[in-house]
């Protein structure tokens, strides 16, 4: 597992960067002191986790974050800081921790065990979704069907048309299921809905979103050598990630 830590004060990055050395298998790959540094860094290069200052120079770790936060490929971020009023801000960007300076020795030691656990944990659920197969093949073509679909709202079963979905979304243990003018929520795993659909309209692009390949308006290159979707008259960016790139270009004749 890499990562990168960013922090501009020689002291704070040096400790962490033992602690981080002594407590686990994580390689520290580079040090940063400055938000924009990381960002074209990342442009060009993978990392599993960020060890992430808030007050930096040129762009804060807050902003710094939100721009992660919109990559196909997302490092797990560990906030580390000494302002506390910043937390609730952290978790709404999916933080994966946030340490408070100065740093507890014990505290770090259990995050970076819990982090490492994470880590391959993912790993392992990426790779049972990759064993989940969409056709491979050059002339796939976007079918129209009437299939449908039992959708959920307030305790109410919804009848929905298949072409009406626009793309589902993983959000912790629910998939969040977008038409045109609702949100539903369906109580099962992103995989477990996404098997559901037609195989030859929906693409699992991600590992948390699945996309409905006959509302692509427009597909934008992005980080890492990775796209971004567009849909039609409709306000979502859906990313592809890194290992569904050449899958969907195959699907997609680019």
């Amino acid at each position: 597992m890499k990562a990168i830590i960013v922090e501009d004060e020689f002291p704070a990055r040096e400790e962490l960067k033992y602690l981080i050395e002594t407590h686990s298998s994580i390689q520290v790959t580079n040090c940063f002191e400055d938000g924009l540094d990381v960002l074209k860094f990342l442009q060009e290069n993978d990392t599993d986790a960020i060890f992430l200052d808030i007050n930096i120079p040129s762009l804060d770790g807050m902003l710094l974050a939100s721009n992660i936060s919109k990559f196909a490929k997302r490092p797990y971020i560990i906030f580390t800081t000494a302002y506390k009023e910043h937390a609730v801000q952290a978790f709404e960007l999916e933080a994966f921790d946030y340490i408070l300076k100065p740093y507890d020795e014990k505290r770090i030691a259990s995050m970076l065990h819990k982090l490492e656990s994470a880590f391959l944990r993912d790993l392992d659920q990426i790779d049972k979704e990759e064993k989940l197969s969409f056709p491979k093949n050059n002339s796939v073509k976007i079918l129209g069907t009437d299939a449908r679909v039992n959708l959920r709202k307030n305790d109410k079963i919804i009848v929905t048309d298949v072409n009406d979905i626009y793309y589902a979304l993983a959000s912790e243990k629910v998939t969040l299921v977008y038409t045109f003018d609702e949100e539903y929520t369906m109580p099962m795993s992103i995989t477990e809905f996404h098997s559901t659909l037609p195989q030859n309209l929906f693409f699992r692009c991600h590992r948390s979103y699945t996309v409905n390949l006959s509302k692509i308006r427009e597909i934008v290159p992005w980080f890492n050598q990775t796209y971004m979707i567009h849909l039609k008259d409709f306000n979502a960016e859906i990313p592809v990630s890194r290992s569904k790139v050449k899958e969907f270009r195959q699907i997609m004749r680019f």
